[in-house]
């Protein structure tokens, strides 16, 4: 309804399975960041099996979306091997494995510039699931406190604020309003770049390319 941007995190296998969803987030161009072949936890699989599903997810989403995923992030949670395996696969700009940070950085793997777009679980609504919220308005205190702080602190710093959503979650009667809110609030606001994940990381790369430390540094 607000024509806003977004990513979806999208499971290779439930999109090919769900061919009018896949169809429907195709035509609103939202970005699809990879969210593995199958929902399952990468730190159960054994090194061969992961490389297997994440060739597997690549291989799907370039059929369902027509082009590659340029993101990745694991359900559930990486294995020891899933960023090393991710680079290896080759092809993608960024992943979001990661919850420790508010803004993308770079790292190295195997001699390789990676970049880490951060994502969070303290503006999401699993804490629906979790019982920390309870009510959209719960919903909408939490997301409206958060971007109030980031919003005075970006006068004089970059700052990035993820909102994770999920439908079964926030799409209840009772819960949805708050998202409306936070959605409406955020765009009164001027200077506010709401847009794709896969937009950020590109823009990263643009404004903040990969330095090499120097030695000793």
């Amino acid at each position: 309804e607000r024509n806003l941007p977004m990513t979806v995190f999208g499971c290779a296998l439930a999109m090919e399975r769900n061919p009018l969803a896949t169809a429907a987030i195709r035509k609103a161009g939202y970005d699809v960041c990879c969210h593995g072949w199958r929902w399952i936890k990468h730190y159960d699989l054994s090194e061969s099996e992961e490389r297997d599903h994440i060739r597997r997810a690549v291989k799907s989403l370039q059929k369902t979306m027509g082009e590659r995923p340029l993101g990745w992030y694991c359900r559930y949670g990486p294995s020891v091997n899933t960023r090393r395996l991710v680079v290896e696969e080759g092809g993608f700009l960024y992943d979001s494995d990661t919850y420790n940070d508010e803004l993308p950085y770079w790292t190295t793997v195997a001699g390789k510039p990676h970049l880490v777009v951060p994502y969070t679980l303290a503006n999401n609504d699993s804490k629906f699931g979790r019982g920390s919220f309870g009510t959209g308005d719960d919903f909408f205190t939490f997301v409206k406190s958060a971007f109030d702080v980031l919003y005075r602190e970006g006068r004089s710093q970059p700052k990035m604020m993820s909102v994770g959503l999920h439908m079964r979650m926030i799409g209840h009667p009772g819960r949805v309003g708050g998202l409306e809110r936070v959605l409406d609030y955020v765009s009164r606001h001027s200077g506010v770049w709401i847009t794709r994940r896969l937009d950020i990381a590109r823009h990263w790369r643009a404004e903040h390319p990969y330095k090499p430390r120097a030695k000793g540094g």
